[in-house]
């Protein structure tokens, strides 16, 4: 996971640890004092319900990490959770190594296979004894937003492909599809609804000769357009013309460069050469998946830097963008 990810990923708990925490010590405390009166205890959870409103369940377990209780859930006590051993449960770890309070990585679970949290609080007797464990679940589709969206870092990202097609990169050969025969009619076509008919973000599939595209008139659907149509200028008649945007991470003198950066990479070797080019001209990312089924994604301006023998891996000097 990268580092940029992964901070909104701790952001994100830390907001929700601070959320859960005082209510989840001020339940385990009550409950402590009603130790073991389970009738007593499931009553103060069915109460604690209202105080985490985003709760699924709430339950307690013994310092086995039995369950003592019924789950307490919005629809009622939950009878067939009673007796459960939750101690091999991967959200128990923390609780378990002596924790006072932790909050899981998020899971699928077992019953409703939906991403979930699960919050637990040591409860302790006055003398220090360990008693037993408050837990918390959480459906993550239930919880609050309380950031603004991960955003994706503009950094060069390098992910290697399936190894059964590495492994036989040297058998094969690129053979000359429909759209490698019209490229350069191709690209202009496709650089002018770039630039002129409101599409942001495409995907060229140079050996099976079609493209996706997705326009600003319609962001949610992508559209999906073979090689015939690819090749007739016509194709401009049915998307809108739309002003370059002015927000767009990739300069409109940019975009026929970087189509261009595809077909040089495209014929560059008979066996290692670009099955894939993508661009988004607002987030300003370039994605490439060549013969050996690697893929890249890097930032537009150091897509163009680079230079067919970086490519190739040899000492090859020629600039990669004719």
């Amino acid at each position: 996971m990268n580092t940029t990810l992964q901070e909104s990923i701790d952001r994100q708990r830390s907001i929700l640890k601070g959320w859960l925490a005082a209510s989840l010590v001020r339940i385990a405390d009550d409950c402590r004092q009603l130790w073991p009166n389970r009738q007593a205890l499931e009553t103060r959870l069915m109460e604690g319900l209202t105080e985490l409103p985003y709760c699924k369940y709430l339950y307690l377990l013994d310092d086995r990490a039995h369950q003592v209780t019924s789950n307490a859930s919005r629809t009622g006590l939950l009878e067939v959770h009673h007796g459960r051993d939750r101690s091999e449960r991967p959200y128990l770890a923390g609780a378990l190594a002596g924790a006072s309070f932790s909050l899981s990585e998020a899971y699928i679970s077992r019953n409703a296979r939906r991403p979930s949290l699960t919050a637990v609080q040591i409860i302790r007797a006055e003398d220090g004894q360990l008693l037993g464990y408050l837990g918390a679940d959480f459906d993550l589709r239930e919880l609050p937003a309380t950031q603004a969206l991960y955003q994706q870092p503009g950094h060069w990202m390098q992910l290697k492909g399936d190894p059964a097609i590495r492994s036989g990169l040297f058998h094969q050969a690129r053979v000359e599809s429909p759209m490698d025969e019209r490229i350069d009619v191709v690209l202009d076509l496709l650089a002018e609804l770039i630039t002129v008919n409101g599409v942001f973000h495409a995907k060229l599939h140079f050996s099976s000769s079609r493209a996706t595209l997705w326009s600003v008139d319609d962001p949610y659907r992508f559209r999906i357009h073979g090689i015939e149509e690819l090749g007739n200028p016509d194709l401009c008649l049915a998307y809108p013309r739309r002003d370059y945007p002015a927000d767009a991470g990739i300069p409109e003198d940019a975009v026929i460069r970087i189509l261009r950066c595809f077909r040089d990479l495209r014929f560059m070797d008979e066996t290692i050469y670009l099955r894939s080019g993508m661009l988004n001209i607002f987030n300003g990312l370039i994605g490439l998946t060549f013969s050996c089924d690697g893929s890249h994604y890097m930032p537009w301006e150091e897509f163009l830097d680079k230079n067919l023998g970086f490519w190739l891996g040899t000492s090859d000097e020629t600039s990669a963008c004719q």
